[in-house]
């Protein structure tokens, strides 16, 4: 039931995503509020106005507080995961995981993310890891996207992990 009333909030929230792009294509000076992301005390609000979307875009990506979504340093890894309560997920395709991954990482390919939902906790940390950071990073967007506030990507992603000598699993 709650995944329904999510779904419904996210279709939604792209049907007037959809409307306010149209309304400032049509040269409408109106100014929106789109969307909030929250880190701690400190509330980032998403405000376009429709004439300088790329500027509004950019003034709010620049907004968002630094490692609000990463863990950026393979140091920081392995003290996020000395928590025994944190989730590594390995977003890569089944025979990318298989050839070799970071220990304790689980799989859920990208693609299958949002069928795998009942794995992801929301209760406690939650870390993607990809190749080199680019599917991490759409992951963590997803997630947030479907209501989770516990996801982090990690940019240096496997090839970081790899390439700095660090233990590799294989399935």
């Amino acid at each position: 039931m709650i995944f329904k009333i999510k779904s419904i909030q996210l279709l939604l929230s792209g049907l007037v995503l959809s409307l306010f792009l149209f309304i400032g294509l049509m040269g409408f000076e109106q100014k929106f509020v789109l969307a909030e992301i929250s880190s701690g005390a400190q509330t980032i609000p998403l405000e376009i106005t429709t004439p300088d979307l790329k500027t509004d875009v950019t003034d709010f990506l620049t907004a968002i507080p630094s490692g609000y979504y990463t863990v950026s340093s393979i140091d920081a890894l392995k003290k996020a995961l000395a928590n025994p309560q944190t989730l590594l997920i390995d977003v890569r395709e089944k025979s990318e995981y298989q050839s070799g991954h970071i220990p304790s990482a689980i799989n859920i390919p990208l693609r299958k993310l949002s069928q795998n939902l009942d794995q992801i906790p929301r209760d406690r940390p939650v870390i993607l890891s990809c190749s080199t950071g680019y599917r991490s990073a759409m992951g963590v967007m997803t997630l947030h996207l479907l209501g989770y506030e516990n996801v982090k990507g990690f940019p240096p992603s496997f090839m970081g992990w790899k390439n700095a000598g660090e233990a590799i699993a294989k399935s």
